[in-house]
């Protein structure tokens, strides 16, 4: 398999982990952050590098990134959003289907190798693929957006697609390390593969970066499972 580990691991960390994040802050060049929780993933990926760490990194790549802070003419700060480019990615060839919304979503990925910034290896998931309708490229376009389905939809890609891409790479995970909840549907969706709690829970490692209620988001399970958040699973199995 070309995507492989490319660098040889240290035999003290031979465990191999997926490290989930809605957003990495690399460098500069690679709009996909926005602040605090960006850093610590970022931090933990350059870390995962310098020990040779079995961890690779599972993210979005964002078209517009989150915003570019400008100034206005008389000196005003201002928003702007502006299309990315990252010449330096490898588009794997790799595609995954994802179902958000009951619909069929294409998801593209790209891969971000550890000689470019000194990282573990990572893997961005976008949607900016031309069998998608337009609402669907869009999924992928702006680092937690205003509307509450595209965020959801956005946590769909990076935990289902996610999820998928371990098994599109053959790669053996022992675990699913989601860094704040963002990365959830990966849970539900080894739930549904193996139909076990316990099983999910040998696997699955949560750490959050902002442990208040104010900082974290209060959603309507009716509402996720209609966004088809849980997968295929019904409100009894997420209730469990």
């Amino acid at each position: 398999m070309k995507y492989k580990h490319p660098y040889k691991i240290n035999k003290d960390y031979e465990k191999s982990v997926a490290y989930f994040s809605m957003e990495f802050a690399i460098d500069q060049p690679l709009k996909i952050y926005s602040g605090g929780l960006g850093f610590l993933a970022g931090s933990h990926m350059r870390s995962a590098f310098d020990l040779k760490q079995n961890v690779i990194g599972i993210g979005i790549l964002w078209k517009y990134g989150y915003y570019t802070q400008v100034r206005k003419s008389n000196n005003e700060l201002d928003v702007l959003n502006e299309e990315h480019f990252y010449p330096y990615l490898e588009d794997t060839k790799i595609e995954l289907d994802v179902t958000v919304h009951n619909s069929n979503v294409k998801v593209k990925v790209f891969y971000l190798a550890p000689e470019i910034f000194g990282t573990a290896p990572m893997y961005l998931l976008s949607t900016d693929h031309p069998e998608n309708a337009y609402l669907a490229h869009t999924i992928t376009h702006k680092l937690y957006d205003n509307n509450l389905a595209t965020r959801i939809a956005q946590y769909n890609i990076l935990g289902i697609g996610g999820a998928k891409l371990l098994e599109a790479l053959g790669r053996e995970t022992e675990v699913y390390h989601l860094n704040e909840a963002h990365g959830l549907p990966a849970a539900f969706y080894l739930y549904d593969k193996f139909k076990a709690v316990d099983e999910v829970k040998k696997r699955l490692v949560f750490t959050t970066h902002t442990p208040v209620k104010a900082g974290n988001e209060i959603n309507d399970p009716n509402f996720l499972m209609d966004m088809n958040y849980f997968h295929h699973l019904s409100l009894s199995d997420v209730n469990e």
